[in-house]
């Protein structure tokens, strides 16, 4: 009776140590990350951030984890600034060979009605579930923080924005691939900043 308590003791603290949040981002330097840090990304009071308010941005841009993730819960902050601001959060994401762009889902950001979607970037091209516009403005900060959180297991994705589910998709095409990076996002457009931060990280079983 006692070793079974203790089996399910040592069990209990293994499943507690499994879904501890790992944070993706440090706040201070590009580790585990890679992507356009010269130009495009820099880090400002504890965040990345993507884009110029003085400058066009000349093209989508991807800062991306340097490795793959599969089942797991994202959570991180955002901000857009600038009119016609646009980002995204990749996941299950690849690089394209040979080019800026990357192909996989995108929790999507930005005006008119692109908060709280789930688009396929580079891959599909669509909208894949679009959210509940209406209901995305009652809870959504514009120009301030925001949270996003993600959660990718098995063949299904959900999306929370400041606590809304605002997505609860299911992939139905078996040669879509259940891992990939994760990555954050500046899309080409005016001058504009997508700001992130607080980016952390569950892995699930």
């Amino acid at each position: 009776m006692r070793i079974l308590l203790l089996l399910l003791i040592l069990i209990g603290l293994s499943c507690q140590a499994a879904e501890k949040p790992v944070r993706l981002f440090d706040g201070k330097t590009f580790r585990g990350w890679e992507g356009d840090t010269n130009k495009t990304f820099r880090i400002q009071d504890g965040a990345i951030v993507g884009g110029s308010l003085e400058d066009k941005v000349p093209r989508n841009e991807f800062l991306c984890t340097t490795r793959n993730y599969t089942n797991f819960i994202l959570r991180l902050k955002f901000k857009l600034i600038g009119k016609g601001a646009n980002g995204g959060v990749q996941i299950r994401t690849k690089r394209i060979p040979n080019h800026h762009e990357v192909s996989g889902y995108q929790a999507d950001m930005g005006d008119p009605s692109w908060w709280g979607c789930l688009y396929d970037e580079s891959r599909r091209n669509k909208v894949l579930v679009q959210a509940d516009a209406d209901a995305v403005n009652k809870v959504l900060k514009r120009e301030d923080w925001n949270d996003y959180e993600i959660r990718a297991q098995g063949k299904n994705i959900a999306l929370k924005l400041n606590g809304l589910q605002t997505v609860n998709y299911t992939e139905d095409d078996p040669k879509i691939e259940d891992y990939g990076i994760i990555a954050v996002q500046i899309h080409g457009g005016p001058p504009s900043e997508a700001w992130y931060k607080d980016i952390t990280i569950v892995e699930l079983r």
